[in-house]
């Protein structure tokens, strides 16, 4: 065994570890999407393209 292949079989299992982590914070991401207070911040994606004075509030604010 070359270093050549060696150097490969290493890439190849870096390359496996990196996209079971990336499918692995994926998933996480979908699945916990409120925080520990219960807030989706998901809603806030769209707070640059819905910015017109007339459109709903993404939270309400009580006047209190």
């Amino acid at each position: 065994m070359s270093i050549a292949e060696l150097q490969a079989y290493g890439y190849v299992g870096a390359l496996g570890i990196l996209v079971l982590i990336s499918y692995a914070y994926i998933y996480h991401l979908y699945t916990k999407r409120k925080d520990a207070d219960g807030h989706d911040y998901e809603e806030y994606g769209n707070l640059a393209l819905k910015d017109d004075i007339t459109d709903t509030p993404i939270s309400a604010v009580s006047k209190k």
